[in-house]
């Protein structure tokens, strides 16, 4: 009879952890702390919006402003 092979053993990612790249979104000048994202328009203080390629976008309300594009 045919044997019932289970799964395969998956790689698992359990022992490594990713850090939250905290030192990219906050840097500290002259003693204070200073945040590098911009801060929502809509939501208010607290809520810091992503920033991507060509936009930056808060993942609470959706919010997105396009950055523009030079011509040369």
């Amino acid at each position: 009879m045919a044997e019932k092979g289970g799964k395969k053993p998956v790689a698992s990612s359990a022992g490594k952890k990713k850090t939250a790249g905290a030192s990219k979104l906050y840097s500290v000048e002259g003693g204070k702390l200073k945040r590098n994202n911009l801060t929502c328009p809509k939501c208010g203080n607290g809520v810091y919006m992503a920033k991507h390629k060509d936009r930056t976008t808060c993942g609470n309300c959706h919010y997105t402003e396009f950055s523009t594009k030079k011509k040369k």
